[in-house]
């Protein structure tokens, strides 16, 4: 499994545009995120959902996958609608290392393939995560990359990645080294938003 080393700071569009056709293409990849490193695919790709919840070990009715997107404008695409409070909270704190938890509308249970009522929406504070998005066209579905059996450890070295899952994965991203916390959760699918976890930095 090759590694496609990217510098986030200028990153090579080429690269992008051939890892854009990679998940095109159907294939699952691990990429860097402005958190930890994830195994990624397009939101249409049913068979890569499958694959991710079977790397993570979990079925996809507990799995808990969220979607990147590059900016609010198309979240509605895949949530009920939410109040003025909510937008607010979100537009100041994304992009960033937050997920948000929505109220999912009816596309999303045919998407994911189970019947969940949320879904967790990102739009990361990095480059590559989010051209991604806007080279392919369309959302990613992103899980969090563990070694492998052990969902309790963050793996943080693409290099060590590569050797893990080699045998899943035909692609990893190389941004350098990731971090080893995941992005704060905040629940906004009743009416008080909740802090569910921390994140690297504060929500405001």
């Amino acid at each position: 499994m090759p590694l496609l080393e990217i510098i986030p700071q200028n990153p090579d569009d080429r690269k992008l545009q051939q890892m854009c056709s990679v998940l095109k293409s159907g294939e699952v990849i691990i990429i860097p995120t402005d958190t930890i490193y994830g195994f990624v695919c397009l939101l249409s790709n049913r068979t890569g959902i499958e694959k991710i919840c079977r790397l993570v070990g979990k079925k996809p009715e507990k799995a808990n996958l969220s979607i990147i997107c590059s900016d609010l404008k198309h979240i509605s695409d895949y949530t009920l609608q939410f109040d003025k409070n909510t937008y607010k909270l979100m537009n100041r704190n994304l992009p960033g290392p937050f997920t948000f938890i929505l109220k999912a509308n009816s596309k999303v249970p045919k998407l994911f393939l189970n019947n969940r009522k949320t879904i967790g929406i990102r739009v990361p504070g990095h480059t590559i995560p989010v051209k991604l998005v806007e080279m392919c066209g369309e959302p990613l579905v992103s899980a969090s990359v563990h070694l492998p059996g052990n969902l309790e450890v963050i793996m943080t070295d693409p290099f060590e990645m590569e050797k893990a899952y080699r045998q899943n994965i035909n692609w990893v991203i190389d941004a350098g080294i990731g971090g080893q916390m995941g992005s704060a959760i905040i629940d906004c699918s009743s009416e008080t938003p909740e802090l569910l976890r921390e994140g690297p930095i504060p929500v405001t």
